[in-house]
């Protein structure tokens, strides 16, 4: 092969290459929607966080949207959280954020976006109260792990289309909750005469017949979805809890109408 045909076959191959670079990034950019997971702890950690976050990348490869992951809380400014649709809290602990990070985020709510929080995700910032009311309350308890029957309160979500008006046997780590948030819109209850509610200081615990697992509403102009569930590595790979989760992470990130 000649010098001149060398130079027209590298050619080639490089414009090849970069039709195909165009392609994967247009595909990428043509994703459903940009998420931001944030894992960060300053209190317990969860083993199954990374189980959450592979998960998460998995499902947005097959779902069709495109994820950033991070534990790096100087993401959180307005700039940077522009370019997201989706914040989703996977099993975050403690204070992870300072003044100027909870105005971003406070904004980035404001400008109608979405927020998806998972397990821990309310054992996070006790003492910010807009953070509290936002995503619905404030972990308070929890029994050893064990099964319990839930029961499904509205079918009409996205997290709970696959589950129908059902009940749903499930293992993991049950919270219970403080500061409840009443004005949310509650899809899973725990039943609590199914499993041990364990004690405290020799009081039972429990929330009565009313223990929400699951919830949505729309707060401060954004759309927000938080499941207590996830706590064990397997839920992350269970097809039920990881639709649950998607049908949340879905509505939050595109607030489609519900009927």
């Amino acid at each position: 092969m000649n010098l001149l045909k060398s130079k027209g076959l590298y050619k080639a191959l490089l414009m090849l290459s970069f039709i195909l670079f165009v392609s994967v990034s247009s595909s990428f950019a043509q994703g459903q929607f940009r998420a931001l997971v944030f894992s960060k702890t300053q209190g317990f950690r969860h083993q199954s966080i990374p189980n959450a976050v592979k998960a998460i990348k998995d499902m947005a490869q097959k779902r069709v949207f495109s994820v950033y992951t991070t534990e790096d809380a100087a993401v959180f400014t307005d700039e940077s959280l522009a370019k997201y649709d989706l914040i989703i809290l996977a099993s975050t602990t403690g204070n992870i954020l300072n003044d100027e990070q909870k105005a971003a985020f406070i904004k980035f709510v404001q400008s109608g976006k979405g927020v998806v929080g998972i397990h821990s995700a309310t054992d996070t910032e006790y003492d910010w109260e807009w953070y509290t009311k936002m995503i619905g309350g404030q972990f308070k308890h929890h029994p050893a792990q064990q099964t319990v029957r839930i029961k499904v309160m509205d079918s009409n979500h996205p997290s709970t289309y696959h589950l129908g008006n059902k009940y749903w046997l499930w293992t993991d780590e049950l919270y219970e909750y403080q500061n409840f948030n009443d004005d949310v819109n509650v899809l899973l209850q725990l039943d609590e005469s199914t499993y041990d509610v364990g004690s405290r200081n020799g009081k039972k615990m429990g929330m009565g017949d009313v223990h929400p697992i699951a919830w949505y509403h729309e707060y401060d102009g954004g759309r927000v979805f938080y499941t207590g569930l996830g706590h064990v590595e397997a839920a992350y790979e269970d097809p039920d809890f990881l639709n649950h989760l998607y049908g949340g992470i879905w509505w939050a990130a595109k607030g489609y109408p519900l009927d």
